[in-house]
């Protein structure tokens, strides 16, 4: 970049901000306030491909936009062939599938296969890449060749006729649909940047007071001077004769530079956008890293559980009150916050993340707690049994004794007793 231009690029920086390249993670994610944060189907997560890149240009936009009278009559004239080449083909293919019915006339498969081989050899129908031959197709194959091509070619118009309208826009909106793919939002700065831009373009080196304007902005975006320097330059140049020639030859230039700055700003949105994306792959690698080892914090995870962390982590699925999606863990904290106050979980969770290891500490502390008490109980319990068993045997014993016949003696015999 020379130094001109970096001159200009400065002076317009000052007054917009849309060339700022900044990375915001609340704005990957949606954090709530934070204001959002990201669950494949349940199962083991896996890593998903490009969840927060964008792949093709959102175009949705251009959908409403009227064609000429020659466009929409040849995309209906176009869609009309396509379904009555349809109807035919649907109709032949029904005959066949039902040629052994009652009063129909058995069509032969044969026609099925000389309208596809013609086809294919015209380029109007792609084969599938299966190694199954076209002779060996039932009607069923057919359909879904047919099918698929006609799906083929309405997925190509939908997606030649954005790109066709986006060449047909002025190089200024061209400008702008670039900037808002990449992600840009502060179109109010980039159309103030194109204005500048357009009226330098538009400035006439033949017109006296546009020559003066041109020497003006020129001298000024090269750091020529103070302004009273440029403008006693300027009517230096005009006294002699030469600002026409001066004009004439700052024009080409100026242009030039005005192209670089209008370039500088879509390449920072550029860069911005590569950062986000970058920054969400290191955001999404960790959450899966930390989540695929099946334990957290030494505790065991189901794959149920692990799929439902991974989805709440890195899916923003949710509405939320900022109007941008966030979720489950934003959405959880906006509803526990203010939807359905729940605001001693809020605190918990507070608390946790604020002090993850005194949390655990007073968590672990409280289970101690709990384990001693149930001991407690326990061996209160087993003593208690104990006793009221040894207090049930004595009472048994004394009723076994008391319940025993008396033991008596005989009476010895008296020698001397008479008979």
């Amino acid at each position: 970049m020379t130094d001109e231009t970096k001159n200009l690029n400065e002076d317009v920086q000052e007054s917009t901000a849309v060339g700022q390249v900044d990375i915001n993670i609340d704005e990957l994610f949606g954090n709530p306030g934070a204001e959002s944060i990201m669950l494949p189907e349940d199962g083991e997560p896996e890593k998903p491909k490009g969840i927060f890149s964008k792949e093709n240009i959102d175009t949705s936009f251009l959908d409403n936009n009227p064609l000429s009278s020659a466009e929409r009559k040849e995309k209906e004239e176009a869609k009309a062939e396509t379904e009555e080449t349809i109807a035919e083909l649907d109709n032949l293919i029904t005959q066949v599938e039902e040629g052994g019915g009652k009063g129909r006339a058995k069509v032969d498969k044969s026609g099925l296969f000389d309208l596809a081989q013609k086809m294919i050899e015209e380029g109007s129908l792609i084969p599938f890449d299966d190694e199954k031959s076209l002779d060996e197709y039932t009607t069923k194959d057919f359909r879904e060749l047919f099918e698929a091509n006609f799906q083929e070619r309405e997925n190509k118009i939908r997606q030649d006729t954005p790109r066709e309208f986006f060449e047909a826009l002025p190089e200024e909106l061209q400008y702008a649909a670039k900037y808002v793919a990449d992600g840009g939002t502060d179109l109010k700065g980039l159309f103030r940047t194109l204005a500048q831009v357009e009226e330098i373009r538009q400035l006439d080196p033949t017109d006296e007071y546009d020559q003066a304007e041109i020497a003006r902005q020129y001298l000024h975006a090269t750091r020529f001077g103070t302004a009273e320097e440029i403008e006693s330059e300027i009517e230096d140049w005009s006294d002699m004769g030469k600002l026409e020639q001066k004009a004439n030859q700052f024009k080409p230039k100026l242009d030039k530079m005005q192209e670089s700055v209008i370039a500088q700003q879509l390449a920072n949105q550029e860069q911005r956008k590569n950062q986000q994306a970058q920054a969400a792959k290191v955001y999404t690698d960790s959450v899966y890293n930390t989540l695929s080892t099946s334990e957290l914090s030494g505790i065991k995870l189901d794959r149920k559980t692990q799929s439902l962390l991974y989805s709440g982590l890195v899916q923003p699925s949710y509405p939320s009150i900022s109007g941008k999606p966030t979720n489950l863990l934003g959405h959880l904290l906006e509803k526990y916050q203010f939807v359905e106050p729940r605001h001693d979980l809020i605190a918990e969770a507070l608390w946790l993340l604020a002090d993850p290891d005194g949390y655990k500490t007073k968590i672990k502390d409280q289970g101690g707690k709990a384990a001693v008490e149930k001991t407690v109980r326990q061996l209160k319990t087993e003593e208690a049994r104990k006793i009221t068993s040894s207090n049930m045997e004595e009472q048994e014993e004394r009723r076994t004794s008391s319940s025993k016949p008396q033991r008596t003696l005989s009476r010895p015999n008296n020698l001397f007793k008479r008979f």
